[in-house]
Protein backbone atom coordinates (compact mmCIF):
# COMPACT_ATOMS: atom_id res chain seq x y z
CA UNK A 1 0.00 0.00 0.00
CA UNK A 2 1.30 3.52 -0.69
CA UNK A 3 0.87 6.76 0.75
CA UNK A 4 0.58 10.32 -0.44
CA UNK A 5 2.90 12.29 2.34
CA UNK A 6 1.69 15.43 1.70
CA UNK A 7 -1.30 17.32 -0.46
CA UNK A 8 -3.96 19.87 0.39
CA UNK A 9 -7.41 17.99 -0.52
CA UNK A 10 -9.38 21.00 1.53
CA UNK A 11 -8.39 23.73 -0.97
CA UNK A 12 -10.92 24.93 -3.65
CA UNK A 13 -9.86 22.68 -6.58
CA UNK A 14 -11.35 19.45 -4.16
CA UNK A 15 -14.45 21.30 -3.85
CA UNK A 16 -16.84 19.36 -6.30
CA UNK A 17 -15.41 16.03 -6.12
CA UNK A 18 -13.62 15.12 -3.15
CA UNK A 19 -15.68 12.20 -2.72
CA UNK A 20 -13.84 10.92 -6.17
CA UNK A 21 -10.90 11.68 -5.23
CA UNK A 22 -11.11 9.95 -2.52
CA UNK A 23 -12.39 7.14 -3.99
CA UNK A 24 -9.65 7.05 -6.58
CA UNK A 25 -6.81 7.16 -4.55
CA UNK A 26 -8.25 3.90 -2.91
CA UNK A 27 -8.28 2.07 -5.93
CA UNK A 28 -4.94 2.78 -6.58
CA UNK A 29 -3.69 1.11 -3.78
CA UNK A 30 -3.55 4.72 -1.23
CA UNK A 31 -3.65 3.13 2.54
CA UNK A 32 -3.31 7.01 3.78
CA UNK A 33 -3.72 10.34 2.45
CA UNK A 34 -2.13 13.08 4.57
CA UNK A 35 -3.76 16.86 3.83
CA UNK A 36 -1.93 19.94 5.20
CA UNK A 37 -3.32 23.37 6.27
CA UNK A 38 -1.56 26.13 5.72
CA UNK A 39 -3.10 28.89 7.76
CA UNK A 40 -5.96 29.19 10.62
CA UNK A 41 -8.92 28.42 8.59
CA UNK A 42 -6.98 25.55 6.14
CA UNK A 43 -6.03 23.82 9.12
CA UNK A 44 -9.75 23.66 10.53
CA UNK A 45 -11.06 22.14 7.26
CA UNK A 46 -8.08 19.37 7.13
CA UNK A 47 -8.83 18.53 10.59
CA UNK A 48 -12.82 18.44 9.48
CA UNK A 49 -12.10 15.95 6.18
CA UNK A 50 -9.34 13.79 8.37
CA UNK A 51 -12.59 13.22 10.56
CA UNK A 52 -15.27 12.72 7.44
CA UNK A 53 -12.79 10.48 5.58
CA UNK A 54 -10.95 7.49 7.49
CA UNK A 55 -7.84 7.27 5.42
CA UNK A 56 -7.24 10.90 5.75
CA UNK A 57 -4.86 12.48 8.36
CA UNK A 58 -3.72 15.90 8.60
CA UNK A 59 -1.14 18.18 9.36
CA UNK A 60 -1.56 21.58 10.53
CA UNK A 61 0.47 24.65 10.95
CA UNK A 62 1.57 28.40 9.42
CA UNK A 63 3.03 28.74 5.42
CA UNK A 64 5.70 30.82 5.16
CA UNK A 65 3.30 32.55 2.68
CA UNK A 66 1.08 33.66 5.69
CA UNK A 67 3.59 34.10 8.65
CA UNK A 68 2.37 37.85 8.28
CA UNK A 69 -0.87 36.69 9.63
CA UNK A 70 0.21 35.21 12.73
CA UNK A 71 -1.14 36.86 15.67
CA UNK A 72 -1.55 36.28 19.75
CA UNK A 73 -4.25 34.08 18.73
CA UNK A 74 -2.49 31.30 16.66
CA UNK A 75 -0.81 29.54 18.93
CA UNK A 76 -3.46 28.80 21.19
CA UNK A 77 -5.22 27.43 18.32
CA UNK A 78 -2.33 24.80 16.96
CA UNK A 79 -2.17 23.95 20.83
CA UNK A 80 -5.84 23.26 20.92
CA UNK A 81 -6.17 21.46 16.77
CA UNK A 82 -2.99 19.28 17.68
CA UNK A 83 -4.77 17.20 20.51
CA UNK A 84 -6.93 15.85 17.61
CA UNK A 85 -6.15 12.15 17.52
CA UNK A 86 -5.79 12.51 13.61
CA UNK A 87 -3.14 15.39 13.84
CA UNK A 88 0.22 14.10 12.54
CA UNK A 89 2.55 17.02 12.82
CA UNK A 90 3.17 20.61 13.03
CA UNK A 91 4.01 22.19 9.18
CA UNK A 92 4.27 23.07 6.59
CA UNK A 93 6.25 25.25 8.12
CA UNK A 94 9.82 26.94 6.90
CA UNK A 95 10.65 30.08 4.57
CA UNK A 96 9.98 30.43 0.88
CA UNK A 97 11.72 33.49 -0.23
CA UNK A 98 11.04 32.83 -4.00
CA UNK A 99 7.91 34.56 -3.61
CA UNK A 100 8.05 36.02 -0.61
CA UNK A 101 4.70 36.97 0.26
CA UNK A 102 5.58 37.70 4.19
CA UNK A 103 8.59 39.88 4.91
CA UNK A 104 11.35 37.51 5.42
CA UNK A 105 12.45 38.55 8.69
CA UNK A 106 8.93 37.44 9.84
CA UNK A 107 9.12 34.34 7.87
CA UNK A 108 11.78 33.27 10.03
CA UNK A 109 10.25 34.34 13.15
CA UNK A 110 7.75 32.34 12.91
CA UNK A 111 9.43 29.44 11.70
CA UNK A 112 11.41 29.30 14.67
CA UNK A 113 8.18 29.83 16.71
CA UNK A 114 6.74 26.55 15.42
CA UNK A 115 10.21 25.40 15.76
CA UNK A 116 9.29 25.56 19.48
CA UNK A 117 5.60 24.79 19.31
CA UNK A 118 6.36 21.37 18.07
CA UNK A 119 9.03 20.66 20.53
CA UNK A 120 6.66 21.77 23.05
CA UNK A 121 4.04 19.59 21.80
CA UNK A 122 6.52 16.85 21.08
CA UNK A 123 5.03 16.35 17.47
CA UNK A 124 7.37 15.99 14.22
CA UNK A 125 7.56 18.81 11.76
CA UNK A 126 6.93 19.09 8.08
CA UNK A 127 9.23 22.00 6.29
CA UNK A 128 8.50 23.89 3.48
CA UNK A 129 11.89 25.22 2.04
CA UNK A 130 12.31 27.25 -1.47
CA UNK A 131 14.97 29.28 -2.38
CA UNK A 132 16.19 29.57 1.25
CA UNK A 133 18.46 26.67 1.71
CA UNK A 134 20.98 27.82 3.72
CA UNK A 135 18.91 29.87 5.99
CA UNK A 136 16.31 26.90 6.71
CA UNK A 137 19.61 24.74 7.42
CA UNK A 138 20.66 27.53 10.31
CA UNK A 139 17.50 28.08 11.79
CA UNK A 140 17.04 23.99 12.49
CA UNK A 141 20.90 23.43 13.59
CA UNK A 142 20.36 26.53 16.14
CA UNK A 143 17.05 25.45 16.90
CA UNK A 144 17.75 21.88 17.33
CA UNK A 145 17.49 19.63 20.41
CA UNK A 146 18.89 16.16 19.64
CA UNK A 147 17.65 14.29 16.08
CA UNK A 148 14.40 15.92 14.67
CA UNK A 149 11.58 13.68 13.37
CA UNK A 150 9.93 15.35 10.42
CA UNK A 151 9.78 15.61 6.53
CA UNK A 152 11.14 18.28 4.29
CA UNK A 153 8.16 18.31 1.73
CA UNK A 154 9.05 18.90 -1.80
CA UNK A 155 12.77 18.44 -1.48
CA UNK A 156 14.29 20.88 -3.77
CA UNK A 157 17.64 20.96 -2.73
CA UNK A 158 21.07 19.03 -4.12
CA UNK A 159 22.75 16.42 -2.64
CA UNK A 160 25.05 18.12 -0.38
CA UNK A 161 22.04 19.81 1.26
CA UNK A 162 20.25 16.58 1.72
CA UNK A 163 22.93 14.96 3.41
CA UNK A 164 22.36 17.91 5.91
CA UNK A 165 18.88 17.61 6.48
CA UNK A 166 19.53 13.86 6.72
CA UNK A 167 21.88 14.13 9.40
CA UNK A 168 19.68 16.35 11.33
CA UNK A 169 17.06 13.37 11.21
CA UNK A 170 15.05 14.62 8.79
CA UNK A 171 13.52 12.30 5.92
CA UNK A 172 12.94 14.02 2.27
CA UNK A 173 9.75 14.08 0.14
CA UNK A 174 9.90 13.47 -3.80
CA UNK A 175 7.34 14.83 -5.28
CA UNK A 176 5.61 13.78 -8.44
CA UNK A 177 7.75 16.61 -9.91
CA UNK A 178 10.27 14.08 -10.11
CA UNK A 179 8.95 12.74 -13.30
CA UNK A 180 9.88 15.70 -15.18
CA UNK A 181 12.24 14.88 -17.98
CA UNK A 182 14.44 17.55 -16.64
CA UNK A 183 14.34 17.41 -13.38
CA UNK A 184 17.77 16.33 -13.02
CA UNK A 185 18.64 16.92 -9.75
CA UNK A 186 15.57 15.40 -7.45
CA UNK A 187 16.06 12.47 -10.21
CA UNK A 188 19.85 12.19 -8.50
CA UNK A 189 18.56 12.94 -4.91
CA UNK A 190 16.15 9.75 -5.59
CA UNK A 191 19.29 7.49 -6.84
CA UNK A 192 21.45 8.34 -4.40
CA UNK A 193 19.49 8.61 -1.46
CA UNK A 194 18.23 5.73 0.83
CA UNK A 195 14.76 4.56 0.23
CA UNK A 196 14.45 4.08 3.55
CA UNK A 197 14.90 7.66 4.10
CA UNK A 198 12.57 8.81 0.80
CA UNK A 199 8.55 9.68 1.58
CA UNK A 200 6.32 10.41 -1.91
CA UNK A 201 4.07 13.30 -2.38
CA UNK A 202 2.17 14.73 -4.86
CA UNK A 203 1.43 18.49 -3.32
CA UNK A 204 -2.27 18.30 -5.11
CA UNK A 205 -3.82 20.07 -6.57
CA UNK A 206 -0.26 21.08 -7.20
CA UNK A 207 2.66 19.76 -9.32
CA UNK A 208 1.20 17.39 -11.60
CA UNK A 209 3.29 14.50 -13.21
CA UNK A 210 4.24 14.39 -16.67
CA UNK A 211 1.38 12.26 -17.77
CA UNK A 212 -1.13 14.78 -16.41
CA UNK A 213 0.61 18.16 -16.63
CA UNK A 214 -1.30 21.16 -17.32
CA UNK A 215 -4.50 19.48 -15.22
CA UNK A 216 -5.44 19.54 -11.61
CA UNK A 217 -3.05 16.80 -9.25
CA UNK A 218 -4.64 14.93 -6.96
CA UNK A 219 -3.16 12.26 -4.34
CA UNK A 220 -4.12 8.86 -6.95
CA UNK A 221 -1.01 10.30 -8.85
CA UNK A 222 1.43 9.78 -6.75
CA UNK A 223 2.04 6.45 -7.77
CA UNK A 224 4.04 8.27 -10.78
CA UNK A 225 6.30 9.71 -8.05
CA UNK A 226 6.65 5.94 -6.90
CA UNK A 227 7.13 4.24 -10.33
CA UNK A 228 9.96 6.78 -11.33
CA UNK A 229 11.86 5.96 -7.83
CA UNK A 230 11.48 2.54 -8.28
CA UNK A 231 13.10 2.78 -11.89
CA UNK A 232 15.73 4.94 -10.39
CA UNK A 233 16.81 2.75 -7.77
CA UNK A 234 15.97 -0.43 -9.99
CA UNK A 235 13.51 -1.33 -7.33
CA UNK A 236 9.73 -2.45 -7.88
CA UNK A 237 7.20 -0.09 -7.33
CA UNK A 238 5.89 -2.74 -4.47
CA UNK A 239 9.46 -2.15 -2.80
CA UNK A 240 8.69 1.40 -2.59
CA UNK A 241 5.49 1.49 -2.02
CA UNK A 242 6.32 -0.28 1.56
CA UNK A 243 9.11 1.47 2.40
CA UNK A 244 7.67 4.65 2.53
CA UNK A 245 5.15 3.34 4.10
CA UNK A 246 7.07 2.47 6.48
CA UNK A 247 9.31 5.13 6.51
CA UNK A 248 5.62 7.43 7.60
CA UNK A 249 4.87 4.70 10.44
CA UNK A 250 8.93 5.51 11.42
CA UNK A 251 7.88 9.47 11.51
CA UNK A 252 4.42 9.84 12.51
CA UNK A 253 3.34 6.68 13.64
CA UNK A 254 0.88 6.17 10.89
CA UNK A 255 -0.18 2.68 9.96
CA UNK A 256 1.51 -0.16 11.20
CA UNK A 257 5.15 -1.55 11.55
CA UNK A 258 6.44 -4.90 9.79
CA UNK A 259 6.38 -8.66 11.52
CA UNK A 260 9.43 -9.50 13.39
CA UNK A 261 11.27 -11.91 12.54
CA UNK A 262 11.01 -12.10 8.42
CA UNK A 263 12.53 -15.07 7.16
CA UNK A 264 11.69 -14.94 3.45
CA UNK A 265 11.25 -11.60 1.84
CA UNK A 266 11.37 -10.15 -1.47
CA UNK A 267 12.83 -7.42 -3.14
CA UNK A 268 12.68 -6.63 -6.92
CA UNK A 269 11.83 -10.04 -8.69
CA UNK A 270 14.46 -11.80 -6.10
CA UNK A 271 13.58 -13.86 -3.11
CA UNK A 272 15.97 -13.42 0.00
CA UNK A 273 16.57 -16.05 2.60
CA UNK A 274 17.38 -14.77 6.04
CA UNK A 275 18.31 -17.90 8.06
CA UNK A 276 20.27 -16.61 11.00
CA UNK A 277 21.26 -13.26 12.89
CA UNK A 278 24.84 -14.06 13.62
CA UNK A 279 27.92 -12.71 12.19
CA UNK A 280 31.41 -13.09 11.89
CA UNK A 281 32.36 -9.25 11.49
CA UNK A 282 31.52 -6.88 13.58
CA UNK A 283 31.44 -4.09 10.71
CA UNK A 284 31.77 -0.16 11.72
CA UNK A 285 29.05 0.21 8.52
CA UNK A 286 26.08 -2.59 9.66
CA UNK A 287 23.26 -0.54 10.29
CA UNK A 288 22.13 -3.68 12.22
CA UNK A 289 23.27 -2.26 16.06
CA UNK A 290 20.51 0.33 15.55
CA UNK A 291 17.79 -1.35 13.55
CA UNK A 292 16.68 -5.26 11.83
CA UNK A 293 14.93 -3.29 8.83
CA UNK A 294 15.84 -3.67 5.28
CA UNK A 295 13.59 -2.99 2.46
CA UNK A 296 10.58 -2.75 4.41
CA UNK A 297 11.33 -6.38 6.13
CA UNK A 298 12.41 -6.72 9.55
CA UNK A 299 14.63 -9.39 10.20
CA UNK A 300 15.33 -10.03 13.77
CA UNK A 301 14.98 -13.30 14.43
CA UNK A 302 13.89 -14.56 17.89
CA UNK A 303 15.23 -17.91 17.06
CA UNK A 304 17.17 -18.99 13.90
CA UNK A 305 14.25 -20.79 11.71
CA UNK A 306 14.73 -24.87 11.28
CA UNK A 307 15.24 -25.67 7.47
CA UNK A 308 11.79 -26.96 7.84
CA UNK A 309 10.44 -23.41 8.09
CA UNK A 310 12.50 -22.07 5.70
CA UNK A 311 11.02 -24.29 2.94
CA UNK A 312 7.71 -23.30 4.12
CA UNK A 313 8.21 -19.68 4.07
CA UNK A 314 8.77 -19.79 0.44
CA UNK A 315 6.11 -20.17 -2.44
CA UNK A 316 7.23 -21.15 -5.57
CA UNK A 317 11.02 -20.72 -5.64
CA UNK A 318 11.14 -20.90 -9.65
CA UNK A 319 8.62 -17.88 -9.65
CA UNK A 320 11.41 -16.12 -8.52
CA UNK A 321 14.61 -14.53 -11.09
CA UNK A 322 17.08 -16.32 -7.73
CA UNK A 323 17.11 -17.36 -4.25
CA UNK A 324 19.68 -15.30 -2.02
CA UNK A 325 20.89 -16.41 0.96
CA UNK A 326 21.69 -13.04 3.00
CA UNK A 327 19.17 -11.76 5.66
CA UNK A 328 21.06 -10.47 7.93
CA UNK A 329 23.39 -12.38 9.10
CA UNK A 330 26.31 -14.81 7.60
CA UNK A 331 24.51 -17.61 5.94
CA UNK A 332 27.74 -19.75 5.77
CA UNK A 333 27.76 -19.83 9.46
CA UNK A 334 24.56 -22.21 9.16
CA UNK A 335 26.31 -24.33 6.39
CA UNK A 336 24.90 -27.82 6.99
CA UNK A 337 21.08 -26.30 6.95
CA UNK A 338 22.02 -23.99 3.83
CA UNK A 339 22.97 -26.55 1.88
CA UNK A 340 19.95 -28.90 2.78
CA UNK A 341 18.01 -26.13 1.54
CA UNK A 342 19.52 -24.75 -1.78
CA UNK A 343 19.75 -28.39 -2.39
CA UNK A 344 15.94 -28.71 -2.28
CA UNK A 345 15.10 -25.34 -3.87
CA UNK A 346 17.66 -26.26 -6.36
CA UNK A 347 15.24 -29.31 -7.49
CA UNK A 348 12.56 -27.27 -7.88
CA UNK A 349 13.92 -25.13 -10.52
CA UNK A 350 15.44 -22.20 -8.25
CA UNK A 351 18.53 -20.46 -9.31
CA UNK A 352 20.64 -19.53 -5.95
CA UNK A 353 22.98 -17.58 -4.89
CA UNK A 354 24.95 -16.63 -1.71
CA UNK A 355 26.23 -13.27 0.25
CA UNK A 356 28.79 -13.84 2.16
CA UNK A 357 31.81 -12.35 4.17
CA UNK A 358 34.21 -14.64 2.47
CA UNK A 359 35.48 -16.22 5.92
CA UNK A 360 33.74 -19.59 5.70
CA UNK A 361 36.69 -21.85 5.74
CA UNK A 362 38.47 -19.93 8.32
CA UNK A 363 34.86 -20.37 10.64
CA UNK A 364 34.87 -24.48 9.76
CA UNK A 365 38.88 -24.72 9.45
CA UNK A 366 38.22 -26.71 5.98
CA UNK A 367 37.39 -26.15 2.39
CA UNK A 368 33.87 -26.11 2.37
CA UNK A 369 33.51 -24.89 -1.43
CA UNK A 370 33.34 -27.87 -3.34
CA UNK A 371 29.89 -28.61 -1.04
CA UNK A 372 28.28 -25.74 -3.10
CA UNK A 373 29.09 -27.08 -6.51
CA UNK A 374 25.93 -27.92 -8.01
CA UNK A 375 23.59 -26.15 -6.15
CA UNK A 376 25.01 -22.78 -5.71
CA UNK A 377 24.80 -20.74 -8.64
CA UNK A 378 26.66 -17.55 -7.88
CA UNK A 379 28.79 -16.07 -5.05
CA UNK A 380 29.24 -12.90 -4.20
CA UNK A 381 31.86 -12.07 -1.84
CA UNK A 382 32.15 -8.59 1.02
CA UNK A 383 35.87 -7.83 -0.23
CA UNK A 384 35.69 -4.56 1.36
CA UNK A 385 38.95 -3.12 0.94
CA UNK A 386 42.19 -2.87 -0.51
CA UNK A 387 44.33 -4.00 2.28
CA UNK A 388 44.34 -6.35 5.49
CA UNK A 389 44.98 -3.14 7.45
CA UNK A 390 42.11 -1.43 6.21
CA UNK A 391 40.00 -4.70 6.19
CA UNK A 392 40.50 -5.12 9.72
CA UNK A 393 39.79 -1.51 11.06
CA UNK A 394 36.43 -1.52 8.93
CA UNK A 395 35.15 -5.06 9.78
CA UNK A 396 36.74 -6.12 13.34
CA UNK A 397 37.81 -9.72 11.91
CA UNK A 398 38.10 -11.81 14.97
CA UNK A 399 40.46 -13.83 12.67
CA UNK A 400 42.38 -10.26 12.78
CA UNK A 401 44.66 -9.14 9.71
CA UNK A 402 44.86 -13.01 8.11
CA UNK A 403 40.80 -12.53 7.27
CA UNK A 404 41.71 -10.72 4.12
CA UNK A 405 44.25 -12.87 2.84
CA UNK A 406 41.38 -15.43 3.68
CA UNK A 407 38.79 -13.83 2.05
CA UNK A 408 40.84 -13.79 -1.12
CA UNK A 409 42.05 -17.19 -0.97
CA UNK A 410 37.83 -18.53 -0.56
CA UNK A 411 37.29 -16.03 -3.74
CA UNK A 412 39.88 -17.74 -5.84
CA UNK A 413 38.96 -21.55 -4.63
CA UNK A 414 35.37 -20.08 -5.65
CA UNK A 415 35.88 -19.55 -8.83
CA UNK A 416 36.55 -23.99 -9.28
CA UNK A 417 33.22 -24.79 -7.91
CA UNK A 418 31.01 -21.84 -8.56
CA UNK A 419 30.00 -21.03 -11.52
CA UNK A 420 29.45 -16.98 -11.09
CA UNK A 421 31.74 -14.91 -8.35
CA UNK A 422 31.59 -11.15 -7.69
CA UNK A 423 33.52 -9.47 -4.92
CA UNK A 424 32.25 -6.53 -3.25
CA UNK A 425 32.65 -3.34 -1.59
CA UNK A 426 30.78 -1.07 0.66
CA UNK A 427 31.30 2.76 -0.83
CA UNK A 428 32.89 4.42 1.73
CA UNK A 429 35.47 7.70 1.62
CA UNK A 430 38.56 6.25 2.60
CA UNK A 431 38.83 3.07 0.78
CA UNK A 432 40.51 3.13 -2.71
CA UNK A 433 37.52 2.17 -4.82
CA UNK A 434 39.59 1.60 -7.58
CA UNK A 435 42.67 -0.40 -6.19
CA UNK A 436 39.72 -2.80 -4.87
CA UNK A 437 38.27 -3.01 -8.77
CA UNK A 438 41.64 -4.19 -9.82
CA UNK A 439 42.29 -6.61 -7.51
CA UNK A 440 39.13 -8.24 -7.89
CA UNK A 441 39.01 -8.23 -11.86
CA UNK A 442 42.65 -8.31 -12.30
CA UNK A 443 44.28 -10.36 -8.89
CA UNK A 444 41.49 -12.88 -8.31
CA UNK A 445 39.43 -12.68 -11.96
CA UNK A 446 35.95 -12.36 -10.86
CA UNK A 447 33.33 -9.59 -11.25
CA UNK A 448 33.09 -6.92 -9.16
CA UNK A 449 30.43 -4.68 -7.61
CA UNK A 450 30.56 -1.68 -5.75
CA UNK A 451 27.47 -1.20 -2.96
CA UNK A 452 25.99 1.93 -1.79
CA UNK A 453 27.03 2.65 1.35
CA UNK A 454 23.99 2.24 3.97
CA UNK A 455 21.26 0.66 1.36
CA UNK A 456 20.57 -2.53 2.15
CA UNK A 457 19.05 -4.67 -0.12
Amino acid sequence: MLVDSHCHLEMPQFKNDRDEVIKRAKENGLEYVITVGTDKNSCKKAIELAHRYKEVYAVIGIHPHVAKTVDQSTYPLLRSLSKDEKVLAIGEIGLDFYRNRSPRDVQMKVFREQIHLAQELDLPIVIHDRDAHRETVKILNEEKRGDYKGIFHCFSGDYDMARKCLDMGFYLSISTTVTYRNNYRLQEIARRVPLERLVVETDAPFLTPEPYRGKRNEPSYVRFAAEKVAALKNLSYEDVARVTSLNLYTVFGLGRPPAKGTIAYKIRDSLYLNITNRCTNRCIFCPKPASYLVKGYDLELSKEPSVKEVLQAIDDPAAYKEIVFCGFGEPLLRLGELITIAGELKKRGARIRIDTDGQANLVHKKNILPQLKGIVDSISVSLNAESGETYQKLCNSPFGTDAYKGIKEFILEARKWIPEVTATVVEMKFIDISRCQEIAEKELGVNFKLRPYNDLG
